[in-house]
């Protein structure tokens, strides 16, 4: 942790109020410009620490009016209210005045950009330009001499362009020239003269006037106006990188100008920056696009130019600054980003600007710069300013100059005894076990601090001073000179170093032991203790650790090299060992000194380094000492890719559990070296105070190796981790406030939650406190417990449930259950969580957990868990991770997250979108914020409803919402609200632009206006509308016109029912047609009972689907046609009897056909079919499919059902259609019968098509046959499938025939005896194989086909 420490300048007695301030840019020397009543001015310099340089005193009997340094030398430029000029060489101490040329006061005094010339003007606008050498001297007479007649405010150098010669040796380089890259490093000497930066200094400027006028001065000393301001020019700002320059007037008007390169400049931008006038303003510019301004308010104004936004900010009263504390300075340290501001009463503050990453953009605006811990002196703080490479601030309070430095505040903690330095000689030690605290104040200014129970010691480099307590208090115990860097103490003795030993002395200093280091092993710097064990470390990466327990010191562990054990290490930056003195952690660096991402882990009884690489969260896998577990787990601790690309800062071991080890890790972009500020040895990495900082606390034994137990951010309250000791974490706070030179940790004065009695005063607590994560209602637990917990979480982390259960089971206490169960959610154990729900008596958490068991995945139920348990944190990771959206959405819903209810619901959970609105609006309206629920209320569509509901007592707002909403719905409710106050006028109005025509009508009924009710139903057609305005006609009597609108409303049976009731019979009729069949039957009967009309009757029956009564009453009617018209609508679905009916009234009316469809309607397929036959009706295919029963039926059985099909196949074969007769008799399983009726119908090619398919012997045979009969000799195929089809059928005697047939052809068309050979050969094969009935006549033919072969063959001889 680091703070600024102040150290007021010791002034010289004759000096008086300081006026001016300047560093030096380069080293640690501060000019102090003072003005006494008595003496005049005067100017002095001092050191970093505020010391006065001897010899440095320069007085005069008038005021300073000007400082300025040299850019690199020690060379102070003074002017005086007189005019003169004297350069001063601190080096030399020697005066060297300039010429007297200015007779008034000097108002600009400035180096040119590289110190070789200097400018000096005055308040009657002389401006001189003067060349001097490297001792401060002039040369000759001025350079320049330029009379503006006006008084001079301002001047600023423009930097001149690279030489020719930098910018060709910049372009070798870039194209790889060795030469020209070792030129540019200039860390080689023998290159470093020979680059040269250009062939001369630029010396342009340009300078401002009281009259608003700037002008540009360039090399040739030339001089131009460039630009002109409304007002004295205050400040010129020359931005390097835009080649811009900005002018401030003393009026706060600020003008922008571009530079051309010879100097010409054109306005861009002109603006009134924002402040009270009549103070003047102190200006920084950032960056070049950042204006800071400082005019005396509360607030500082921010002008961003390449943004184009402004922003303040303003230091907060919690941090101790008072209400209207005005801001009079501020001034920005670029290598540090932090920007100081100093007030009227006295107190510094500080903002420190977000760094720049690759993986992280800058905020934006006033969220770019965070608030740090300011520091108070006393007085009206005049000039801040940054100097120095060490980048020192010097604060001018008009009393007394101070310069604050930065400063590493030192804290130790051990043996429940925590010390943390609070100032730079003021110690504030707390005694952990006992809570109380006291403060420590001593003369020496502390470096660093060793606290143990039975005393403290602290030291600055030279002294070392031991306090022990006595009572409430501390009191010296022992006082020595010692310069040794580190110390350490173990009950009664101190341990210093000194080069290549370490020294065991009293508290008095006397030594008593001397622990050795060797030439090679280096000298010891670094010193712990931990149990009895004390662990050294060198300047050489080697260690070693020596055994306490003992009256002396003993070797423990033998001095090791780190460097040969871990490849690539560098040196040693901290470690520690563990309570056992098992193991020592070593936190390295690199050979380049830059930051490690490794921890190193020796084990003292195996001799073996494991090393832990925190960039991939692995063990280094040419390490030793690893467990067979983590071997077979590829060396992984941990998967999370949020806990990599870390790099540890801070490490420790627990104070009692060896196997304990917790460290602070940093992002890897955020983590960066850290120069030494007053401490020795410098912490190796500081992050950025923006990043986040994480705590990573791991189990580590021989038998799991490494285990990570917990992780978190390190709470924004705290600083940095001190130590840790079961069951906590102790933490120092971040000391955010000072008071009289003393820091706190809490802003403006403490208080009783954060101080410590001790006597009468109270004193801050310093160290904060987090119990782990197993410990969390257990901090009080005793030593049993407290091992037990320990175990618990030791085998938790090893993934042995059932370890951890034995380990705790003998625990009677509700909150070891609980985090039982809260490890139960990290490692999903439900079945554990049960039994510790139970322990618990958490009945809820237990229901919930049953009924969570109907999720299917196994994270929503443990998700469930954590709910109940209060880990709403897990139970959102744990949601997401298993992409349960919608119960996601619920527990934002219930823990009050709206935002993020409505972002799930939108993105990923629209099923629930509009219940999510809805709930929201509830939510808002529960919390009286109508106006957003209103919206919300529209969102999820229930506006119609709910926002009448909840705008019901303020109607005036509700109808203004009814007519900006323009929807019918609310129109319609806001009509009836009317209508029940009796406004009808009004309610019409609604009614109407609501559309609902049948409110219309009802209240011109309720008015009598009866006729315009009726031209409204008229012209809509409105059922409802229709409907009330027939019933006022027929309260009326008025019959027809409510039959009329009985019709438009599609009420028909009450239109019915006036037309029976006053005998309207022709109407009747049309509106039973048009109504439903229960009304055509009530009419039907009307007209029946009548006995009139009674084709009517019929209809109406058939069109109601009554059949049988439409039938019977048509027979007893002799209503012919309607019978037609009634058998025409009859189908299988329709009663046997009546279709049977049907069909003898279509014979007797000889409609065969029809007949027939009834027939087979009823299922009377013989019927059917007997009377196709009688009456040689043609059996369509459609008929024919008709009368086939399906397999599966059971009205036939399946003999019946063949010889049916068998029928119906004689039928089509007897009227020709041969294809219906073979696809009935395939049907019936006849498939001889179904060729022969294929072989009728001559279709060649589906006869080969069934035969190929029917695969029977006789079928080929008779194919074959067939085939025969056809043109065979001209169809090579059909020739083809012939004997395809006697060889199928196994007729090879016919075979025989068909290639003696063959032959025969051959010779008889073709006279091809060579083809005729060929096929008596084949018939004379298939004859020879062929099974005949006879023997002689097959013998007899196998003869005759001999004798033609031979005839044949001789024939073909004889030709030859």
């Amino acid at each position: 942790m680091a703070v600024y420490f102040d150290h007021r300048i010791k002034a010289p007695d004759a000096a008086g109020s300081p006026t001016h301030i300047s560093w030096h840019t380069v080293h640690p020397f501060l000019a102090v410009a003072s003005l006494s009543t008595a003496s005049g001015g005067s100017v002095d310099i001092y050191l970093e620490q505020g010391e006065h340089v001897p010899d440095t005193h320069i007085e005069r009997p008038f005021p300073v009016t000007s400082l300025c340094w040299h850019p690199a030398r020690p060379l102070l430029a003074i002017g005086w209210k007189t005019g003169e000029v004297i350069v001063f060489n601190k080096q030399d101490k020697e005066q060297h005045v300039v010429p007297p040329t200015h007779t008034a006061d000097i108002t600009i005094l400035t180096w040119s950009t590289r110190g070789s010339c200097l400018v000096s003007g005055d308040r009657l606008g002389a401006l001189l330009l003067w060349r001097l050498d490297q001792r401060g001297r002039v040369h000759g007479t001025p350079l320049l001499k330029q009379d503006y007649e006006k008084p001079l405010t301002h001047c600023v150098f423009r930097l001149p362009p690279p030489g020719e010669d930098l910018v060709q040796l910049a372009r070798a380089a870039v194209s790889g020239d060795e030469k020209a890259l070792d030129m540019f490093n200039w860390k080689k000497s023998g290159f470093r003269s020979s680059l040269k930066m250009g062939s001369q200094e630029g010396l342009s400027f340009f300078v401002g006037l009281t009259d608003g006028t700037v002008h540009y001065v360039d090399e040739r000393g030339r001089t131009t106006q460039v630009a002109s301001a409304d007002g004295s020019v205050q400040t010129l700002l020359y931005m390097e990188g835009r080649e811009a320059l900005a002018v401030v007037t003393e009026t706060l008007l600020l003008s922008l100008h571009l530079l051309t390169p010879e100097g010409e400049a054109e306005e861009v931008m002109k603006v009134k920056l924002s402040g009270k006038t009549g103070h003047r303003a102190d200006l920084t510019l950032i960056e070049d696009s950042l204006l800071v301004t400082a005019v005396g308010e509360p607030v500082l104004r921010f002008s961003d130019f390449e943004r184009g936004e402004n922003y303040i900010l303003s230091p907060e009263e919690k941090f101790g600054f008072e209400k209207g504390e005005n801001i009079n300075c501020a001034c920005y340290c670029k290598a540090k980003g932090l920007l100081a501001a100093g007030t009227d009463k006295g107190r510094v503050a500080m903002w420190r600007r977000t760094p720049v990453s690759p993986s992280n953009q800058r905020a934006d605006g006033k969220d770019a710069w965070t608030f740090q811990t300011p520091t108070e002196i006393e007085g009206n703080i005049t000039q801040v300013q940054w100097g120095s490479r060490k980048n020192l601030l010097a604060v001018n309070s008009t009393s007394s100059v101070v310069i604050l430095r930065e400063q590493a505040m030192s804290s130790h903690y051990h043996q429940q005894t925590a010390a943390m330095q609070v100032s730079p000689g003021l110690l504030n030690v707390s005694f952990l076990s006992s809570g109380t605290a006291c403060s420590l104040r001593t003369d020496m200014h502390i470096s660093g601090v060793f606290a143990t129970k039975d005393a403290v010691a602290v030291w600055d480099g030279k002294q070392v001073a031991i306090f022990e307590p006595s009572g409430a208090t501390l009191r010296n115990a022992g006082t020595f000179l010692c310069e040794s860097p580190v110390l350490a103490l173990h009950e009664e003795s101190v341990y210093t170093v000194e080069p290549h030993r370490v020294q065991v002395r009293t508290w008095q200093g006397t030594v008593k032991q001397l622990l050795l280091f060797s030439q090679n092993e280096g000298n010891p710097c670094f010193l712990d203790i931990c149990g009895a064990f004390l662990t050294v470390g060198t300047d050489l990466a080697h260690f070693k650790s020596f055994d306490l327990s003992r009256r002396e010191a003993k070797v423990h562990c033998g001095c090791r090299n780190l460097a040969e054990l871990v490849p690539g290490v560098g040196a040693i930056s901290s470690l520690r060992c563990n309570a056992s003195g098992s193991k020592i952690s070593i936190l390295p660096c690199k050979a380049d000194n830059t930051p490690d991402s490794r921890i190193c882990f020796y084990d003292v009884d195996m001799d073996t380094v494991t090393v832990f690489n925190f960039h991939t969260g692995q063990i280094d896998e040419s390490d030793t000492g690893l467990s067979n577990r983590q071997k077979n787990n590829k060396n992984t601790i941990y998967a999370d890719e949020s806990l990599r690309n870390l790099i540890p800062v801070n490490h420790f071991w627990d104070q009692s559990e060896p196997r304990l080890f917790v460290c602070e890790a940093a992002r890897e972009a955020l983590a960066a070296p850290q120069q030494a500020i007053d401490r020795h040895p410098p912490a190796p990495y500081s992050a950025d105070p923006a990043g986040e900082i994480l705590v990573l606390s791991f189990f580590i034994s021989e038998e799991h190796g490494f285990l990570l137990h917990d992780s978190f951010p390190r709470p924004s309250a705290c600083q940095t981790l001190l130590g840790m000791e079961a069951p906590y974490y102790y933490f120092t706070k971040k000391l955010l406030f000072q008071k009289r030179g003393v820091y706190f940790p809490i802003p403006g004065e403490v208080d009783g939650e954060d101080t410590v009695q001790s006597g009468h005063h109270p004193i801050p607590q310093m160290v904060a406190k987090r119990p782990l994560r197993d410990f969390v209602g257990l901090e009080d637990c005793d030593k049993p417990t407290r091992d037990a917990m320990l175990s618990f979480s030791f085998f938790i982390a090893t993934g042995d449930m059932d370890e951890a259960f034995k380990s705790i089971k003998l625990i009677k206490s509700e909150a070891v259950w609980e985090n039982m169960a809260r490890m139960c959610v990290k490692s999903q154990r439900l079945d554990v969580a049960k039994v510790c729900l139970g322990n618990m008596g958490h009945a809820r958490g237990a229901r919930a957990l049953r009924e969570s068991e109907r999720e299917p995945e196994l994270e929503a139920r443990v998700a469930m868990l954590a709910i109940q348990l209060g880990m709403l944190e897990d139970a959102e990771i744990l949601y997401k991770k298993c992409k349960r959206y919608d119960l996601l959405n619920k527990l934002y819903q219930a823990s009050d997250q709206w935002q993020k209810a409505l972002e799930v619901a939108e993105l990923h959970d629209r099923v629930h979108l509009r219940s999510t609105y809805y709930s929201y609006a509830r939510h808002l309206e529960a919390g009286g914020d109508c106006t957003l629920a209103l919206s919300y209320y529209e969102k999820s569509d229930t506006h119609r409803f709910e926002v009448p509901r909840m705008l019901s007592e303020d109607l005036p707002s509700l109808e203004l919402y009814i007519n900006k909403m323009k929807d019918k719905t609310l129109w319609r409710w806001w009509a009836q609200y009317l209508e029940s106050q009796a406004e009808m006028d009004t309610a019409l109005h609604y009614y109407d632009v609501a559309q609902d025509h049948f409110s219309l009508v009802r209240i011109h009924c309720y008015q009598g206006n009866l006729q315009k009710a009726a031209e409204i139903a008229n012209e809509t057609g409105n059922w409802a509308a229709s409907y009330h305005v027939a019933r006022q006609y027929e309260s009326q009597e008025d019959v027809r016109q409510a039959v009329h609108f009985y019709t438009r409303a599609q009420a028909f049976n009450n239109a019915i029912r006036l037309c029976k009731e006053n005998c309207l019979d022709d109407q009747l009729m049309n509106l039973a047609l048009l109504s439903s069949p229960e009304d055509m039957i009530e009419a039907a009967r009307y007209y029946e009972e009548k006995g009139e009309q009674m084709d009517r009757a019929v209809m109406l029956y058939h069109k109601a689907g009554h059949f049988s009564k439409a039938l019977e009453l048509a027979f007893a009617t002799q209503q012919f046609a309607a019978l037609q018209l009634i058998a025409e609508d009859l189908d299988e679905k329709s009663d046997p009897a009546l279709l049977s009916r049907c069909s003898d009234f279509c014979i007797e009316h000889r409609q065969f056909e029809k007949a027939v469809e009834l027939l087979l309607a009823a299922k009377k397929y013989h019927e059917a079919l007997q009377l196709c036959l009688e009456q040689n009706m043609t059996i369509t295919e459609e008929m024919a499919e008709k009368m086939t029963v399906p397999k599966d039926s059971k009205d036939l059985s399946e003999e019946a059902r063949r010889e049916l099909l068998e029928q119906i196949a004689n039928c089509c074969m007897r009227q020709g259609s041969y294809h219906l007769a073979t696809k009935k008799y395939t049907q019936a399983g006849n498939k001889l019968k179904a060729m022969r009726a294929l072989l009728k119908s001559g279709d060649t090619e589906k006869i080969m098509f069934f035969a190929g398919v029917s695969k029977q012997k006789e079928i080929y045979i008779m194919a074959a046959n067939y085939l025969q009969s056809l043109d065979w000799r001209k169809e090579p195929e059909v020739m083809k499938s012939i004997i395809s089809f006697y060889t199928k059928g196994r007729a090879l005697d016919l075979l025989a025939g068909f290639y003696d047939a063959c032959a025969q052809v051959e010779i008889d068309e073709y006279q091809n005896y060579d083809k005729a050979h060929g096929a008596l050969t084949e018939a004379y094969k298939c004859l020879s194989k062929a099974k005949a009935k006879s023997p002689l006549d097959q013998e007899t033919k196998l003869a005759q086909l001999q004798s033609k072969m031979t005839l044949v063959k001789r024939f073909i001889q004889a030709r030859r």
